[in-house]
């Protein structure tokens, strides 16, 4: 297997510190809102990874954060007039819907910022020992940016380039620096802001210092793969290593990945343009498996435009697999029990040639792109070669295929394993009971359960019909 690591602009071999296990830390949000999809991206692309990765045998300690303290969530509280821990833990918990309907397995661990200010202090603490870190007068601390040699390695920006370009990575009280480039570790409260006791004043931590804190935590001082969008590069990857290889004298991250930027019809998404999204906004519009699926269509580190057209492509695209499976459970059912005949043993062995591809694609870089062209080349093989003379064994097997590898990819192919037939009448017996009370949002809300699962109702004058889509 081989990643693009963002240290060294080049594909290198992922070789784990410790043989079998893989250590990934992946930032999460800042919880103020419900996510976007550009939120959306890296907890699809990095999710997929880890699949991977477990696939191949690797047992993954995955670990992605919730910033639930910052100025947007203070801003947000102040209007609602609620504490901010209210606002936070409104959002993560909608932000674990979206990602349970984007089908994105839960973190080894998400640790919360405000749950990890002990081991921020601790580790600020070092820094200032180390002459890593000073205290100003206000009591904020900086992080000596120049006393780390290696600053820049990340981004390959040059420092006094930097300062010549009047490039300040300031918070705060850019007055009291004793160089422009310093950064916050620690920044006194304001008022009506939360805070917490330090040595140094009642304040709160920069950005920056939570995730080398929870990084080193649960996954300790060196690890295998940090990711995260392309936009964290600089400054918050580059100050992270420069926290944590300065505290702990030891390499932070063996490989660094980062997903390219989402736009929107060719534009950059935002408020004021009027093109943005959140994953909620896009479920009301296509099931949210589609929007996965059109996130894997293009390789994890490439530009990735967003639009009405590209989407229907996405959904045209997840029902041919999804249409290809459903025939082989059709066919299932009619199939004669035995073993596989000569032909189908080396119709399978042909098969396998698709899967090689798979995992070709995905060892090299996770290329999901050409990693769905090869799920795309098995469906089309099962469609061709599986007919109803075809044996249940093998049918069994081209069906089992397919679902590991759209598995893999975190796609849900395989509808009848979700919802059974009998359920399916319970449901409408149910809708049906609802609208004769004038229950109708319950009734609305049946329809759209059983939408969800690909079923479509039809009210005709013999009753209530259904199919899967």
């Amino acid at each position: 297997m081989r990643i693009f690591n963002t240290l060294s602009r080049q594909k290198e071999e992922f070789v784990p510190l410790e043989e079998g296990k893989v250590s990934m830390y992946v930032c999460g949000p800042t919880v103020y809102n419900l996510i976007h999809i550009g939120n959306a991206r890296p907890m699809i692309v990095f999710d997929t990874a880890r699949r991977y990765m477990e696939h191949k045998g690797y047992a993954v300690n995955y670990v992605s954060n919730f910033t639930d303290v910052d100025d947007k969530i203070i801003k947000k509280a102040n209007e609602e007039g609620v504490d901010p821990s209210v606002i936070s833990e409104r959002y993560i918990e909608e932000c674990k819907k979206d990602m349970q309907a984007l089908n994105v397995r839960p973190a080894t661990t998400h640790p919360k910022a405000t749950e990890e200010i002990g081991g921020m202090i601790e580790m600020i603490k070092t820094l200032i020992d180390k002459d890593h870190a000073y205290v100003a007068q206000d009591g904020t601390v900086y992080f000596k940016t120049r006393s780390f040699g290696q600053y820049g390695k990340l981004s390959h920006k040059n420092l006094d380039d930097l300062r010549s370009g009047g490039r300040s990575l300031l918070v705060s009280g850019e007055d009291q620096k004793q160089d422009p480039l310093d950064f916050v570790l620690w920044k006194p409260k304001k008022e009506g802001e939360p805070y917490w006791e330090s040595p140094w004043c009642e304040g709160r931590p920069g950005w920056h210092i939570e995730c080398s804190v929870m990084s080193k935590r649960y996954l300790g001082d060196e690890i295998d793969i940090h990711a995260g969008g392309e936009d964290l590069i600089f400054p918050h990857h580059e100050n992270e290593i420069a926290q944590s290889e300065a505290a702990n004298d030891k390499e932070f991250a063996k490989y660094w990945m980062h997903n390219g930027f989402l736009n929107i019809d060719n534009k950059k998404m935002s408020k004021s343009e009027g093109n943005f999204f959140t994953v909620r906004d896009i479920s009301e519009k296509y099931d949210l498996q589609v929007l996965r699926f059109f996130m894997l269509s293009a390789h994890y580190r490439s530009p990735l435009n967003f639009s009405a057209e590209l989407m229907e492509a996405a959904k045209n695209g997840l029902e041919r697999i999804v249409t290809s499976v459903a025939n082989l459970n059709y066919l299932m059912k009619s199939a004669a029990d035995g073993e596989m005949s000569e032909n189908e043993r080396k119709l399978m062995e042909e098969a396998k040639r698709y899967i090689a591809q798979f995992d070709t694609a995905m060892d090299d870089d996770f290329n999901t792109a050409d990693a769905i062209s090869a799920i795309f080349d098995l469906v089309k093989f099962a469609n061709t070669h599986v007919s109803e003379s075809a044996g249940r064994a093998f049918v069994q097997a081209v069906k089992d295929e397919i679902v590991l590898l759209s598995d893999i990819c975190g796609l849900i192919v395989d509808k009848q394993e979700e919802i059974l037939d009998a359920q399916i009448e319970e449901l409408i017996l149910e809708r049906q009971a609802a609208r004769k009370a004038k229950n109708f949002a319950r009734a609305d809300e049946i329809r759209d359960t059983l939408a969800a699962q690909g079923i479509i109702l039809e009210d005709t004058r013999e009753g209530v019909k259904w199919k899967r889509a």
